[in-house]
Order: structure tokens, then sequence, then C-alpha cells
């Protein structure tokens, strides 16, 4: 009993081992400093996701990684290991590129084994894990098919099988679904996830669509200017960002300016102080207090809208109908309030419909937002 106490403490601890950490890590190109001191740890079993602007590092910190780019200063550790000197095929790890670098000379069997081939993978072993990895992709009935007979959702399903077929410990994806379209990016997101839930394998993303990022990730490194701006789960990114450029970067946004008039210490009722009166809040961060300067982060599905515009009561702005767009599931509906633009999504376009020819409308602002100070 005490053995297995042991053990189960000893497996426990090697699973909080970070699988990937990342020190203090720069990259030059002549003067050029696209990477300035970048810092992470990955968990095993993590699919961490890199986002931020283009020119932000991102694709240049998943090169490095992988072996494909030199690092200038800093160190790559990967399960214990420094890697920094190691050329690819050396690390254990496995990159799945945007244009999925597939040999069309070959047939999808081959593409797949093609790692296990040049490893000298005895034949037999071989021709079983191509198997088993086509099965895992569920395209089993097409190893003898070549790859320009292949749909771009099943090329990319090969090249993700290729990359899987040595195991290794980290899985690159570089954009690996910009080339398909709206529809099929979002079943391949589902099988990335799911895939990579069951093997259980450490997994860095790296996508110019924050909507996706947050749709596949268990956490999102937004990046600015080569350093990492925050860190955290998709729902903490998205309800509590760092600063302006991450709530504005991540998700449509309205921002309104305002002061801390009052903080109710015990039922953390707050009363905001904004160019179009005072909003009252319930407040649920600790990082600010009474007397601050702040940008209250209003997400646009937070939002209210109505058609009244008698006496106003608490939170309740009234505004001029801009643009009105029907999307199917949404619509988005544009609002002026003073000299300012408010963006506010309905889901319900049905009923949304009776605001596509209002002149005047409601605005009810939500008592929960978050908010950050201003510098």
């Amino acid at each position: 009993m005490t053995t297995k106490g042991v053990t189960g403490d000893m497996d426990r601890k090697e699973n909080e081992k970070p699988m990937l950490i990342l020190k203090d890590i720069h990259k030059f190109y002549g003067n050029n400093e696209v990477l300035k001191g970048v810092s992470l740890e990955v968990r095993r079993g993590e699919l961490v996701t890199f986002v931020g602007p283009s020119g932000c590092g991102k694709t240049t910190l998943l090169r490095l990684i992988g072996g494909f780019t030199d690092i200038s200063a800093g160190d790559i550790i990967l399960d214990g290991q420094r890697i920094n000197d190691l050329p690819p095929n050396l690390r254990d790890t496995r990159i799945c590129f945007q244009n999925y670098a597939l040999f069309p000379h070959m047939t999808v069997a081959e593409n797949v084994g093609y790692g296990l081939k040049i490893n000298k993978w005895p034949k037999d072993k071989t021709a079983a894990r191509v198997r088993e990895l086509l099965e895992m992709v569920e395209l089993d009935t097409f190893g003898d098919r070549m790859i320009d007979k292949l749909s771009g959702g099943q090329q990319q399903r090969v090249a993700f099988a290729r990359a899987l077929s040595l195991e290794p410990k980290v899985l690159l994806l570089d954009e690996p679904l910009s080339n398909l379209d709206a529809n099929l990016r979002l079943v391949m997101r589902e099988e990335i996830r799911k895939l990579q839930e069951r093997l259980h394998i450490t997994t860095v993303f790296v996508t110019h669509d924050q909507f996706e990022a947050m749709a596949i990730s268990d956490r999102l490194v937004v990046m600015k200017d080569g350093l990492i701006e925050q860190v955290g789960t998709p729902i903490e990114i998205y309800e509590r960002p760092a600063n302006e450029f991450i709530a504005g970067f991540v998700g449509y946004v309205n921002f309104m300016e305002g002061r801390i008039e009052s903080i109710d210490e015990t039922t953390c009722n707050t009363v905001v102080n904004t160019e179009y009166g005072r909003l009252e809040i319930t407040l649920e961060q600790d990082d600010v207090k009474t007397g601050d300067d702040v940008l209250m982060v209003i997400r646009p599905e937070s939002v209210s809208l109505s058609l009244d515009c008698g006496d106003k009561s608490q939170n309740v702005l009234c505004g001029a109908l801009k643009s009105y767009m029907y999307a199917g599931s949404i619509a988005k509906c544009t609002v002026t309030i003073g000299d300012r633009t408010m963006i506010i999504d309905q889901y319900n376009p049905r009923d949304a419909q009776q605001f596509q020819h209002a002149d005047r409308v409601e605005v009810e602002i939500p008592r929960s937002v978050h908010l950050l100070k201003k510098k």
C-alpha cells in the first residue's frame, strides 16, 4: 500500500513537470530583434496556441522550437533536455506546415510512413504503424491514393498523421487550417482537438485567427512586438484581458472611459463616472481603487438593446441606430451614443429585425464589466 502511494506521487510529479520550457528566448535578424526575451512553460498533454498580429514573432518562435531557425540567445528545454543545438531530425518534435509539405509523387501510405522509413523501421512494423495512423485520421481506405487526388481536408489529415508517426513529445502546428474553407476549418479544428486529447500529446499551435485559437486551446499566449503580453485560458484572456491591446485583439470590444467614484467593499457595488453619466457595476477585480481612471471593456454580446427611449433607468443610455447587419445566427448593430459608436450583437436575429428601421434605441450596459486601469 505504501509502495503504491509512493509510486502514485512519483507519477503525479512526473506529469506535473513541463514538457517544454522556453527560457529568455531572443532572436535577431541582423539588427532587428524579432523575439525580445520570451519565457514560457508548456505542460505535458497541453495544447498551447500562440496568437498575435503579423510580425509579432509567433511563427519564428515555433520554428525555433522545431530547430528550423537558429536561436540567438536563451534556452529551449524539451522534457528536461536542452535542445538548442540539435537539428530538427534529432529533436523529439514534429511540425505540420501551413502548406502540408506532402510528397506528390508518393501515395498516402508512403507519405505517412516516410519518417519511419528514414528511421529504418522494419517493413512489417512500418506497415502496421501506417495502418494505425490512417485509421486514427479516418483515411484507412485511402492508403493507395495519390496526394493530388485528395481534398484539402484529407491532405491536412495525411500531414497530421505523418507528423504523429514517430510519436513526438511535442507536435508543432503552423497555421495548418489556413488553406481550408470556413466550414472545413471548423470540422478539422474539432478533429485536431479530439485527436490531441485522445493521444494526450503536447501541442504548440500557431494561428492568426483568434476565434480558432479560443476554440481549440487549453491556454493562449498573446504576443506583440516579440514579447508575450498575456498567458491564460481562453476565458481568462477574453473576459479579463491584461491591457487594451489584448482586449481589442481577442474578439470585438467597446471601450468606455470613466473614473471610479466609489466602491462598496461589502457588496462590491461600484459607481463609475463616465461622460454619459454614472454607471453601476459589480467589481470583480482588485487591481483598481476609488479615484482611478479606467477603461470599461464592454463586449458586444453583453449589451442589451431595446426600442424604448423614455425615462432613463440605471445603466441605460439613449442612442441612434447607425447600422443593422443580418448575418444568419446573429445580427450586428452599431449605435451612436454621443460622439462614440458601440457595436452590439443580437443573438435572435428574427426578433432583432424590429431594430432595422429604428432611429432611436436604448442601450443597457451590463453590471459585469472588466476594467483596465489607465496609465
